[in-house]
């Protein structure tokens, strides 16, 4: 019977089955009634850019690929014009893309068309079975350790598949890939499908080949070094095998990690080989250095950039504006960055032209309830982090409003997903906490530190981490996860900082020279903190116990909004 449902196509591969999504274009899009779309034609726009769902039928979201996060300043001016003369909301992505929203089922098709008729814009394959906007370090080609610059590669890549009737929409799923020709990185690649990572090997700068990350999974070294005059080879042969070997079946299990998974790396190289010219060449040294936020960065050709912090990716008509003409005027190029940030290279004196709108520099956020799958407004619950702490230490936030994963939450310092729960009192939610993700080199992510903290007292945990972090001189929260949190499970994460909370102590994590046994853990515990007890020497039934203790509220979160005024019917 297994054996049957797995030879199934999923839905969404039955409707490729009918009609490929570029015939759909081609015979239907123009006719559209975009107030009364089925469950085909929802699938089908999304190659095109357009997101609907069947709940909220009238609001759409319309994703604009932005090759490498390069944008000229008359196309930002263009954009500003749009979104001022239909009152759209736009955010950043942190693929570096740009997402419309609050746009209305009667101004979708105008607004589309006037999007793709702006010469650096498109909104094709944005969403979809597709390869996603593909992107690099924002300091690409501008840094005296940019030994390749990589935007020829994206916008080769990206023009290959862009209106390509053979891949519209019609991969088994979605490919993120990244590509740094960077030493010095400022965000982590390795939640790609394919990164490209900055390598030398006889002396010659080239890449080599990380492959099967996701936002919930780290991608792999496949052993391979590519030249420089190989990546879009390597590219359009990955395309093919994926394109051809890549399952089709269960929606849940059609990412690349799950091939690597099902079928292993070495089947993976060889079904590329089959498409590739030339004999794989062995990895070569990895060039990778992990860099810091700076407001302000010396440019090789002695100018500066400017990073222009956003309202947590958020962005308004009347700012773009302001950005791109004071860009225009002084001859400056724009790019956004994986942070959602907003970068102008070109400056003469390292003075900020107009103060950020947030400190956002290490904060990463999905669109939050401006996606349908979100349970929290995110940008609205960054009010309830320590961001002054973040801000000074650099910590990496990732901030998900669903387990999905966009705000890349187990790919940084610390991960956190919005939930909803009244299981603490009358409160509206809070949210799921990782930490120890060594991110940076790819080499794991983020591991669940509690479940659930409801907002009223996420800010004092997520202060006690960092002071707990604090305790050490680590150059980075990332040492302090290798040296410290790997030695230990998560679980006894958990429990040391619940001690800590219900004491109101910031007593550290001891450095160990190994992983601690269960029985170690559960020791240490009792000789650190005096009268600590186990619920049944049980680690998850004591956490349970004591999170419901702490944190339950006697009244309701007044520091969020009012409450949700409840109907009991009897």
């Amino acid at each position: 019977m297994e054996a049957v449902e797995e030879k199934k196509l999923n839905r969404r591969e039955t409707y490729k089955a009918r009609l490929k999504p570029y015939d759909y274009f081609t015979q239907e899009f123009d006719s559209l009634d975009f107030e009364n779309l089925g469950e085909g034609d929802r699938y089908y726009l999304q190659d095109f850019g357009i997101f609907n769902t069947e709940f909220l039928e009238d609001e759409f979201t319309i994703r604009i690929r932005v090759a490498g996060g390069r944008i000229n300043t008359q196309d930002f001016i263009e954009l500003a014009k749009i979104v001022k003369e239909y009152d759209l909301t736009i955010v950043l992505t942190a693929r570096c893309g740009i997402q419309l929203h609050d746009v209305y089922a009667d101004d979708i098709f105008e607004i589309w068309k006037k999007i793709n008729a702006v010469e650096g814009f498109t909104t094709w394959q944005s969403f979809g079975d597709n390869v996603r906007n593909i992107v690099t370090d924002v300091y690409d080609g501008m840094l005296e350790d940019s030994h390749i610059e990589c935007y020829p590669f994206i916008k080769q890549m990206q023009d290959y598949i862009v209106k390509n009737p053979k891949y519209v929409g019609m991969l088994p799923r979605r490919v993120s890939i990244g590509i740094s020709g960077n030493e010095t990185n400022r965000t982590s690649f390795f939640a790609n499908d394919i990164y490209f990572a900055l390598a030398q090997k006889d002396g010659e700068y080239g890449f080599n080949v990380y492959m099967g990350g996701k936002n919930t999974e780290t991608a792999q070294d496949v052993d391979i070094f590519l030249h420089v005059n190989e990546v879009f080879d390597f590219y359009k042969a990955f395309l093919e095998t994926f394109y051809n070997h890549g399952s089709r079946y269960s929606r849940s299990k059609t990412r690349l990690f799950y091939f690597i998974q099902e079928h292993g790396i070495d089947k993976l190289k060889e079904l590329l080989q089959k498409y590739f010219a030339k004999e794989f060449e062995s990895a070569g040294e990895l060039q990778l250095k992990k860099g810091g936020f700076k407001e302000f960065r010396e440019l090789k050709d002695g100018t500066f950039a400017y990073c222009y912090q956003t309202d947590f990716s958020k962005l308004d008509g009347d700012e773009i504006e302001k950005i791109a003409n004071f860009a225009k005027e002084n001859n400056l190029e724009i790019r956004f960055g994986m942070d959602q940030n907003i970068y102008l290279f070109g400056l003469k004196e390292p003075v900020s032209p107009f103060p950020s709108k947030a400190n956002s520099s290490t904060v990463v956020a999905c669109a939050g309830n401006l996606c349908p799958y979100a349970v929290w407004s995110i940008k609205g619950e960054t009010k309830y982090l320590p961001l002054d702490l973040i801000q000074e230490y650099s910590i990496y936030v990732g901030f998900s409003g669903c387990a999905k994963g966009c705000g890349r939450h187990r790919h940084t310092d610390i991960g956190l997903i919005g939930l909803k729960t009244n299981n603490f009192g009358d409160i509206d939610g809070g949210c799921r906490i990782f930490l120890g993700a060594q991110h940076s080199y790819g080499q794991s992510v983020g591991e669940e530190l509690f479940s659930m903290v409801p907002f009223p007292h996420l800010n004092e945990v997520v202060t006690l981490i960092i002071n707990l972090y604090l305790q050490y001189d680590f150059a980075d929260f990332e040492e302090y996860a290798k040296e410290i949190l790997s030695n230990y499970s998560n679980r006894f994460w958990a429990l040391w900082h619940l001690a800590n909370f219900e004491r109101k102590t910031t007593i550290a994590l001891p450095k160990q020279e190994r992983k601690l046994t269960l029985e170690e853990e559960k020791q240490l515990l009792f000789d650190t903190f005096e009268g600590f007890e186990l619920v049944e020497d049980d680690f998850f039934k004591t956490i349970s116990k004591k999170v419901k203790e702490l944190w339950t509220i006697g009244d309701v979160d007044a520091h969020y909004k009012p409450p949700i005024q409840r109907t009991n019917f009897r």
